[in-house]
């Protein structure tokens, strides 16, 4: 017996000691995964020789320098202004041959690299200017292990007064590694790099880009676990929509990559930058100006601006709506009741909605469901007396309905008998799973696959009264897929939405009135802003967070507007809610009335039933819900006199409309890492958003000088510091300068408007 008893009592004590350790193991296990990661994206740097003598060359716009192994390109008009420099005696390129191992699911990319040879080694030869201008830098990059050399052209050529294009080459290398190493510092903040949801200052971080699916989670614990789980589609902070190679410095330098291939910025040290590309052929530009807001204007003009907006986007709310004919009649009915304004009514599920285990999804065959929406030419004409616009929905991707045959031409098997879609590598078309179906992808390669799908969009969209739509996804395509142009796709899939982008571009351009369509996307790459006449930062969940929620939201407004991403917004209330037996996430109503207020002053201010409608909590559920949407729809059409100055300076310039505090306040300390606090609505109004559960008071930075609070016209004098605001639910935190035409005008109209009185604000639910 006794015996027996010790025997329990080890046991127990075994099990304590297991149950101690398990959490040290899981921790120990992170912590070597970190530094072997860590270790596996170590920079490849190298020493460097070269002349003995200084050097100096010039050309029309620039000087380039060398000293001691130390060299700089100076702009000439001011010379303070460094546009490119190396650490003195440390590698500014090097080569590499690797080997990329992809994984693809549900358009996530998990992609490992192993390298197989590094030359890092670098030896100057040669450097001189040729006629034309040139810059020319020669040498050869040497394998530390094996001794082996490679040979490598660096070339700097004027694109302009304040940039300067590069190109580095590797003449009869086997290299397909491509690094480019400048010098940095601590202090140097550096933003850009397309949409980001979760940083806006990217100095610490390494930061890989590669579009894809945003993700599910994005951190956010269990939830992404068990996504990644499930699915493997539960993202990271960096996964975005729309990633672009393009640093923006707050030394006034801007470097973006002219390549579709994928890129890594390695910005975890104080003391350099260094760029990865998977390419021999690394190309890319530098520009110089004197502040923030020229540095973008000078980026965007040389990749592109996005146009102005239709009049009708600022007339009021885009109402996103899903069920059916009566069920639209009958929300328009609510909202005209309380003379809400309506800028459009956007019918997603135009062409029929089907039931996932994600929830409701549409049917992606692109012609109307004349069951779901009887009548449509009625409902077209009657909407279109009112002066309402109909939207609708589309992407690139194609479902088999030979199980659906009331679903009219079946377009899947009309695009494989033409060969219009990607293929696997031997030959068969590329199946892509979704959730519970796979669809095959169009290739955007084959001039004929993109003149067929314009067809469909002229004759079954725009020919049947829409006039603009969701143009969605196009993150998806697979790295090793076969194109009809014989192109890699693995070096095209980052440029694959700037195709897709550019197709629908070119329908509405070809559509009588063009500038009064529009279509709104979620994908992007360096040039879409120059296709795209919106974007929209896509599926972020029905919550608060900052992984993936509403404050993520703002986040990625913010960071894009750095690379001339000037119209973007995103869907109120969010988009992906889940429910399962061990989560679940549904659209709240306090979530809600918070998106509403924080799209109110954004460019486009629109709805989304998410992709639980039923669920969610919507705007029409309750009458308190309904008025609060309804002044916020007339709030955003009081400013719209500003905004549609914003937009049209935006088409100019390429500065967004929504702005981070450092476009503004460069001098200021302490914007540079504000993130979802608050931002600028062009130069002349400040928002803090409430984006907390519960909160009626929000601590809003405000710069220094004077500042009006919108709704009460209380007087603040700031010296560059945090304040304590009343925000109750209907009275968001907004301030204008003082003296300011735009906040004195905006006050007069919601004055006019009745929108200044007193407000009851509605319970949170």
């Amino acid at each position: 017996m006794i015996k027996g008893k010790g025997t329990i009592m080890n046991k127990k004590k075994i099990a304590l000691v297991i149950t101690a350790l398990i959490p040290v193991l899981l921790l120990s296990y992170a912590v070597f995964n970190m530094a072997a990661e860590w270790y596996r994206l170590r920079p490849v740097l190298g020493n460097l020789t070269g002349p003995a003598h200084a050097m100096r060359l010039e050309n029309r716009n620039f000087i380039l320098t060398w000293d001691h192994g130390n060299l700089k390109i100076l702009s000439r008009r001011n010379p303070v202004h460094i546009l490119f420099e190396n650490e003195p005696g440390k590698s500014f390129v090097a080569g590499a041959l690797g080997r990329e191992n992809v994984e693809e699911s549900r358009g996530s990319f998990f992609l490992r690299d192993t390298i197989i040879q590094v030359f890092s080694r670098q030896m100057l030869d040669a450097l001189y200017r040729t006629d034309s201008g040139d810059f020319i830098l020669e040498g050869t990059l040497t394998d530390e292990d094996t001794g082996s050399s490679i040979g490598y052209i660096l070339r700097f050529s004027e694109a302009d007064n304040h940039s300067i294009r590069f190109s580095l080459d590797f003449p009869g290398g086997t290299v397909n590694r491509s690094y480019l190493t400048l010098k940095s510092h601590k202090d140097e903040k550096l933003f850009g790099f397309g949409v980001q949801f979760t940083q806006i200052n990217m100095k610490g971080r390494y930061l890989p880009i590669l579009v894809m699916e945003q993700g599910i989670g994005r951190g956010r614990q269990p939830l992404t676990a068990i996504v990644n789980l499930v699915a493997k589609a539960g993202g990271n902070w960096y996964t975005s929509y729309a990633a672009v190679p393009h640093l923006f410095s707050s030394d006034l330098r801007s470097l973006h990559l002219d390549t579709g291939s994928y890129s890594a910025f390695d910005m975890r040290y104080d003391e350099r930058i260094q760029i990865t590309a998977f390419t021999k052929n690394m190309r890319g530009t530098i520009i110089e100006a004197d502040t923030p807001r020229d540095l973008i204007a000078r980026y965007t003009n040389l990749t592109g601006r996005m146009r102005s907006l239709p009049e009708w986007v600022h007339r009021g709310a885009i109402i996103g709506i899903q069920g059916g004919t009566e069920k639209v009649r009958a929300i328009y009915e609510k909202l005209k009741e309380i003379n809400t304004p309506i800028a459009a009514f956007w019918l997603q599920d135009w062409e029929g909605q089907r039931k996932t285990s994600f929830g409701k999804q549409l049917w992606w065959n692109w012609q109307l469901d004349k069951k779901r929406y009887p009548n449509w030419p009625m409902l077209h004409e009657d909407f279109k007396k009112l002066d309402i616009p109909i939207l609708g929905y589309i992407n690139p991707f194609l479902v088999d309905t030979k199980d659906a045959p009331e679903r009219g031409r079946n377009l899947y098997r009309e695009a494989i008998e033409h060969g219009y879609m990607v293929r696997t590598p031997d030959g068969k078309p590329y199946l892509i799973p979704n959730t519970d179906f796979s669809a095959i992808l169009l290739d955007l390669t084959n001039p004929k696959a993109v003149e067929w799908m314009k067809n469909i969009i002229r004759t079954e969209m725009a020919g049947t009264g829409m006039r603009g739509w969701m143009a969605d996804f196009a993150e998806a395509l697979p790295w090793d897929a076969m194109l009809f142009s014989g192109e890699k796709a693995a070096d095209l899939h980052n440029r694959y939405p700037e195709l897709w982008a550019r197709l629908n571009r070119e329908v509405i351009d070809s559509l009588p009135g063009s500038r009064e369509y529009l279509f709104f996307s979620r994908s992007g790459y360096t040039k879409s802003p120059a296709w795209s006449t919106l974007f929209w930062l896509g599926d972020q969940m029905v919550t608060w967070d900052e992984y993936d929620g509403i404050k993520s939201a703002v986040i990625g407004m913010l960071s894009s507007g750095f690379s001339g991403y000037s119209l973007q917004h995103s869907d109120i209330g969010g988009y992906t809610a889940l429910t399962s037996p061990v989560l679940k996430y549904l659209r709240e109503k306090e979530l809600l009335l918070r998106w509403i207020e924080l799209n109110a002053f954004s460019p486009v201010f629109r709805t989304h039933e998410g992709n639980r409608p039923d669920e969610n909590f919507q705007f029409y559920n309750d009458d308190e819900t309904l008025q609060h949407f309804s002044r916020f729809a007339k709030v955003y059409e009081a400013w719209g006199f500003y905004r549609k100055e914003l937009v049209e300076k935006a088409s100019q310039t390429g500065l967004p409309v929504i702005r981070h505090l450092y476009l503004e306040y460069p001098h200021d300390n302490n914007v540079a890492d504000l993130r979802y606090e608050c931002f600028m609505i062009g130069s002349e109004l400040l928002m803090a958003p409430v984006t907390e559960k519960g909160e009626t008071k929000v601590w809003v930075y405000l710069p220094a000088g004077k500042w009006r609070h919108l709704w009460s016209g209380k007087a603040f004098t700031s010296k560059g510091e945090w304040f304590d605001i009343d925000a109750p639910i209907g009275n968001p935190a907004v301030f204008f300068r003082e003296g300011s035409s735009v906040g004195g005008r905006l006050r007069r109209n919601l004055a006019e408007w009745g929108l200044l009185t007193e407000q009851t604000a509605p319970h949170p639910g």
